[in-house]
């Protein structure tokens, strides 16, 4: 079994004392779970990437969260203000994420940041077109966008 199902059914078997299946209690078991799991490392016989990959899972969270809130509030700034601040352009961006699914959370995680709208992906995956409002200096946003969002979700699949 590997350590996710089991730290999941350590949550429902938390819940379960607690005869309160909750989100609440559920996630308070996931916790004690995996901290009892994360404990009991040295037990395994191989080392377990698990815990490495939930730390980059949030990590990966608590950055577009930030990212979220720094353009939100960039966005707004410039929506209140009388004068527009906004310099928006279409810019390509080299794409080193190569499955479905890193294509698809990088896309999805810049589409969901205000200030920027993944359009496309070209036909040979190697670029993501991408409309963004902020697009001062645009090898540097590409740079920003790389080095921030693509970076980490690369690094949750390594």
């Amino acid at each position: 079994m590997n350590l996710f199902a089991l730290n999941v059914t350590l949550a429902v078997v938390w819940a379960a004392l607690w005869a309160d299946f909750s989100l609440f209690q559920l996630f308070v078991g996931f916790l004690v779970g995996f901290g009892g799991l994360w404990l009991a490392q040295p037990l395994f016989n191989k080392p377990s990437s698990y815990f490495l990959r939930a730390y980059r899972v949030i990590r990966l969270i608590i950055y577009f969260l930030y990212e979220l809130i720094l353009s939100s509030f960039r966005v707004a700034w410039d929506v209140v203000t009388p004068t527009h601040l906004s310099t928006p352009a279409i810019i390509r961006m080299p794409l080193d994420a190569k499955s479905d699914l890193e294509i698809l959370l990088v896309t999805n995680l810049i589409s969901l940041t205000p200030g920027t709208l993944s359009l496309d992906v070209t036909p040979d995956r190697s670029c993501l077109i991408v409309h963004a409002m902020f697009a001062d200096d645009p090898d540097a946003l590409v740079a920003e966008l790389k080095g921030g969002m693509e970076r980490m979700v690369l690094e949750v699949f390594e």
